[in-house]
């Protein structure tokens, strides 16, 4: 049996979607609402029930503190060695990500599954396409403020990323003891997002953008200095996928990826309110 934690993210239907063929697949959810899925809540550890889960996709469960991700991992982990899972599948930051914030957690779970008696996969996934397109918007006038200087972020599709997961998790074994690069193949800057839905790219600064997200009100104060650390790192050039080693994106897919490109511009047309 395979197991999907995370179901209901994006990530986790996509996975899901693409796994929906076999009859050997339960979804991992806070709030199951079929047969098919089984209760899975990181923040209650007696919820997690991994038996007869031969393989066990792991999707990060992020946006929280450090210690909270890592409770909640170490839970995760610690009841796949109770039940007897065999495998487990990280969904993790790629490498060139050691300079964010959030990358702590990430490399704390790698080495407590390495350490742990179960066999294992890392895929090092690179920033999504659709998360650039949330913190490189265009605003009204279609400028991009964003204070991404002249760095460029080695965006990856979504949906690639869970291609690439499903594959994985169908034969685990011939991935046991891998860690991969998943990065996009084109490194995206500012000029070539601003060009991609017409707009103009007028970098602003890390003050500037952090007094704006103050002012929105829209992040938990954790968030404000992970996302200027995200655009930050961007900026200084550690996000274009030149400090991974082997991306493994391209070999993994057995395809040409999707563009980012194309991506980041859809996403970004869905996403802006008609005047």
């Amino acid at each position: 049996m395979i197991l999907i934690t995370g179901a209901a993210g994006a990530l986790g239907q996509l996975v899901t979607k693409k796994l929906a063929a076999r009859d050997d697949v339960v979804l991992g959810t806070r709030l199951p609402r079929s047969a098919t899925q089984r209760r899975v809540d990181f923040d209650d550890p007696a919820s997690l029930d991994f038996t007869r889960v031969d393989t066990l996709l792991l999707i990060s469960a992020g946006y929280g503190e450090d210690d909270v991700v890592i409770a909640r991992h170490d839970a995760a982990i610690s009841a796949a060695e109770k039940a007897g899972v065999r495998h487990v599948v990280y969904t993790s930051l790629s490498g060139d990500g050691d300079h964010l914030a959030y990358a702590l957690a990430h490399r704390w779970t790698e080495r407590r599954i390495q350490q742990s008696a179960l066999e294992w996969t890392i895929l090092r996934n690179g920033l999504y396409a659709e998360f650039l397109a949330a913190i490189a918007a265009p605003g009204p006038d279609g400028t991009i403020a964003a204070p991404l200087g002249e760095g460029r972020l080695a965006a990856v599709a979504r949906d690639d990323l869970a291609e690439v997961a499903a594959r994985v998790v169908t034969a685990p074994q011939q991935h046991a003891g891998r860690t991969y690069e998943l990065v996009g193949e084109e490194p995206l800057g500012g000029a070539e997002l601003a060009a991609a839905v017409g707009g103009s790219y007028e970098p602003g600064s890390l003050t500037q953008t952090r007094e704006a997200l103050i002012a929105a009100g829209n992040a938990l104060p954790f968030q404000v200095p992970m996302l200027l650390g995200t655009y930050s790192a961007i900026a200084a050039g550690f996000m274009d996928g030149t400090g991974i080693g082997h991306n493994m994106l391209l070999k993994l897919l057995g395809r040409q990826p999707h563009s980012a490109l194309e991506v980041y511009a859809t996403t970004v047309s869905a996403t802006t309110p008609v005047l």
